[in-house]
């Protein structure tokens, strides 16, 4: 079966076997790369219309206990300023958010232990008290089971946590031995048990990444069925051990995130700021590549340089008004809006 059949096969079944994804990711060409972004742009617009939705970011601690050998915020990494935003300077974040249409807030931050159960529940019960049109996403990385419900019962709705490679082999080779896929892959099952809208996902062209890595990654999420998918480039960190190792290709990153629209049609797939970093116009062809979602900086200009997970990130030296202006005008040069609503996962991001 050539490229061609096995992504109209995937547009029919909504899943191939390891060895058929293999095959699309070892031999696609230019031409099966514009035919799936193709026809994974036809099912965004048929599902959702040409609609984005926004997600403000609040990247509000840059503290990690983890050294994921990519990251550069990564606990061994002496070059960092470490920051941490309060109650207060969050708050702030979000209504300047909202003041600019955002109804969906992004608390992101390394594993910061500073930030208990108790503290994350009353800043979670808060923004949902002042904005209770808005749903509240976490990207807080691996925590225990109670941790979740316990945010979850605070008001958090959605969960951020890419499993990053479903190969324990190629985990292994990211981070150190204390971080195991085994546990990555409980967490993503607790958040999903519990109620969240989970999402998972890979950087594309990771350190030791295969075409057979990658057909893995496919495979559980075809099975997983995540409400979300964060998709984009491996981009390297000067103070990290990765920092000689080739970036990610935008390319195979726009392949990744059509063939996953193909698989899942009802996903939330972001047009990530790595891939916008990775090319000046990345983020707009993410969403010709069937992305629906872009999640701009709102955090304090002061920190978001010290926010570094790789080198060069796009927007750091520039306002959250000016970053959400310059994307929605993107967002329209190629024919799409940028929408007021909170786009839940199989609900009001339909047409």
């Amino acid at each position: 079966m050539n490229n061609r059949e096995l992504i109209d096969l995937l547009n029919r079944e909504h899943q191939l076997d390891a060895a058929q994804w293999t095959q699309l990711f070892a031999t696609y060409t230019e031409e099966d790369l514009e035919y799936a972004m193709a026809l994974a742009r036809g099912i965004t617009v048929q599902r959702f219309g040409r609609k984005i939705y926004f997600r403000g970011i609040v990247e509000f601690s840059n503290i990690c206990k983890n050294d994921c050998y990519y990251c550069g915020i990564r606990c061994s990494n002496r070059k960092v300023s470490r920051y941490r935003l309060t109650e207060e300077d969050i708050l702030k974040c979000c209504a300047e958010g909202y003041e600019n249409g955002f109804r969906t807030f992004v608390l992101q931050g390394g594993e910061d232990g500073w930030f208990t159960d108790e503290r994350m529940c009353s800043i979670i019960r808060v923004i949902k008290a002042r904005y209770p049109d808005c749903a509240v996403t976490l990207s807080l990385g691996e925590r225990s089971r109670a941790s979740y419900q316990a945010m979850y019962d605070a008001g958090a709705d959605r969960y951020l946590l890419r499993h990053e490679t479903a190969d324990a082999e190629h985990y292994a080779k990211l981070h150190p031995a204390v971080q195991t896929l085994e546990s990555r892959m409980q967490c993503l099952n607790d958040l999903k048990e519990i109620g969240y809208q989970t999402g998972c996902g890979i950087m594309v062209g990771s350190p030791g990444q295969t075409p057979e890595t990658l057909a893995k990654d496919m495979v559980f999420m075809q099975a997983f069925k995540p409400h979300m998918v964060g998709i984009g480039p491996f981009l390297p960190h000067q103070d990290t051990p990765f920092k000689d190792e080739s970036a990610g290709s935008v390319q195979t990153t726009l392949f990744a995130l059509a063939l996953c629209r193909i698989m899942l049609p009802q996903v939330l797939l972001p047009s990530t700021t790595a891939l916008g970093t990775a090319e000046d116009s990345g983020r707009k062809a993410g969403v010709l590549a069937g992305c629906n979602v872009i999640m701009p900086n709102l955090s304090p200009m002061e920190v978001r340089e010290k926010y570094m997970l790789y080198d060069n990130k796009a927007g750091t030296n520039i306002s959250a008004a000016q970053g959400i202006a310059i994307l929605r005008r993107q967002m329209e040069e190629i024919g799409y809006e940028v929408v007021v609503g909170r786009g839940d996962f199989g609900k009001e991001n339909r047409k």
